[in-house]
């Protein structure tokens, strides 16, 4: 495997494409049915922000595990069981979406981590960055269609053409997926991380300053990212003009489009790029003022809010995960890393579990200028004195892998 565009990482990109396109769906699927069925945003939230708490709770493991096993064996058993869950939401009600949600939640852990864990290892480093954006890419390809077409479903054939297409995602996805193969079946040092290396790398959040600093932006830009994908569909019904379906498939062509254009611009040296991330935290700002005020200035400044943020997503999580693939420490990076993406399922599921009571409180305009204000003081935290961040890894990094 060589080169982040060759045959063996286009068939990884392409697999996460067909795991992805069913979250498109549901994304627009379970807010506008659970409203149908009377569910309060609160609750609706709370059935949205299942899928990623359990996510984030499962990252480390499947880091773990996947260094120990291997990657294209995790992989093989996790399409079962996000195949099961696919066919649940065609025969249940909310309460077994919840149950849906969860089960994708611990698949999309242990999905995840194994292609990214997998391309960052067989990627030279200088196309790492390129590798992840790829990835990031191609599951964001689904967004683009993905918001429309359920929303025409949605008001034209109800739960049938769901049940068909759902299973269709299952099957497409598992039968692709087990065909897939990567280079490494161990971890990068050939042998198995410990049980007790999990436990003492959750401190590492703390103690390290690169992945506290990486981790608190990723997940205040997530909360964020959760309150647009959860409410989007509510929110765009009540405004005079402007849709949330094109909204949502502006930002996600904006996400593809950005990543592919901008890949060779995401940093890919292990430093630390101030004002390139506290620029990318100031259009984050900037989008979701946008979405706030679009309730009273019109569709102009919604649309304008969904090209900010997709620009923000195509930017802000390759940057960090690349960064962090240099700067962490070899003996347990997998499991480090698998904790700062939990950082970003955790955003995403706070912006639909904490952010619903206060769209149900006040209204969802209020609640977007909230995400701006959080927004705005990342912009803050992203500033660093040249160097000094990497110097203080680098020192932490020696001292972890002298104690190995």
């Amino acid at each position: 495997m060589s080169g982040a565009m060759s045959w063996p990482f286009l068939r990884l990109y392409i697999l996460a494409l067909l795991y992805f396109s069913a979250n498109a769906l549901l994304n627009v699927l379970i807010p506008l049915q659970g409203a149908a069925w009377g569910a309060s945003s609160s609750t609706i939230g709370l059935v949205m922000g299942a899928y990623m708490f359990t996510t984030m709770f499962f990252r480390p493991w499947a880091g773990h595990l996947i260094q120990k096993h291997g990657p294209v064996k995790v992989l093989r058993l996790i399409l079962l069981v996000n195949g099961a869950a696919l066919i649940l939401y065609t025969c249940t009600g909310l309460g077994g979406y919840l149950v849906a949600r969860i089960l994708q939640g611990v698949a999309t852990a242990f999905f995840s981590m194994a292609l990214q864990i997998g391309i960052i290892d067989a990627l030279p480093e200088k196309e790492r960055s390129q590798g992840i954006s790829f990835y990031s890419l191609f599951s964001y390809i689904p967004g683009v269609i993905g918001p429309v077409l359920a929303l025409g479903l949605w008001q034209t054939g109800g739960m049938d053409s769901f049940t068909v297409i759902f299973v269709a995602i299952a099957i497409c996805t598992g039968l692709f997926g087990y065909s897939v193969k990567m280079d490494r079946e161990e971890g990068p040092s050939g042998q198995s991380a410990n049980r007790s290396g999990v436990f003492h790398s959750f401190g590492q959040i703390v103690k390290n300053p690169s992945l506290f600093k990486c981790s608190v932006l990723m997940l205040s830009a997530s909360i964020v990212f959760g309150a647009v994908t959860t409410f989007m569909p509510l929110y765009g019904s009540q405004l005079s003009s402007g849709s949330a379906g094109i909204y949502l498939m502006l930002q996600a062509a904006v996400v593809v489009a950005s990543r592919f254009l901008l890949r060779k611009r995401i940093p890919s040296d292990g430093k630390w790029h101030s004002f390139f991330i506290m620029g990318t935290m100031l259009l984050l700002t900037l989008a979701a003022v946008c979405i706030s005020i679009s309730s009273e200035q019109g569709a102009a400044f919604l649309y304008t809010g969904a090209i900010l943020m997709g620009i923000t997503q195509a930017l802000l999580y390759p940057t960090l995960t690349t960064y962090l693939s240099f700067v962490l420490p070899s003996s347990n990076r997998n499991v480090l890393i698998g904790l700062f993406i939990a950082m970003a399922d955790l955003g995403v599921s706070m912006g639909g579990v904490v952010m619903g009571p206060i769209a149900d409180y006040f209204s969802y305009s209020v609640m977007y200028m909230i995400c701006a204000v959080l927004s705005m003081a990342m912009v803050i935290v992203a500033y660093e004195r040249r160097g000094s961040l990497v110097a203080s890894s680098n020192n932490l990094a020696k001292e972890s892998e002298g104690d190995v």
